[in-house]
């Protein structure tokens, strides 16, 4: 069963999706500065996101719905093949550390 967010009406709905990849890293969260809040008033109305710039960094950005930048369809192919690439190469190096691990019990 797919969880379920519940957004108020009247708040809009978030441009971007959580885990989508952009410019500037994959999102991760979001909140909401509804209109007539200090932090509104203070920041702005409308949706923040919480990204992830580097998956191998505790590093995380906040930034506001006109900062963030889509990929090109070009770009996200681009990345997920490179990722796709990066996880084969793991695999393939436990397969051997297990064909490894097979014969030498079956030898002894």
């Amino acid at each position: 069963m797919q969880p379920t967010i519940s957004i108020p009406q009247h708040w809009g709905y978030p441009r971007f999706p959580l885990e989508q990849r952009t410019q500037q890293g994959i999102i991760l969260g979001l909140y909401y500065y509804p209109s007539g809040t200090e932090l509104a008033e203070q920041f702005d109305e409308g949706w923040r996101y919480v990204l992830m710039p580097n998956k191998n960094s505790d590093e995380i950005s906040y930034l506001k719905e006109d900062q963030i930048q889509p990929l090109t369809p070009e770009e996200l192919f681009q990345q997920i093949t490179a990722e796709i690439d990066f996880y084969q190469q793991q695999i393939n190096i436990l397969n051997r550390q297990l064909t490894v691990l097979t014969k030498g019990a079956n030898n002894g």
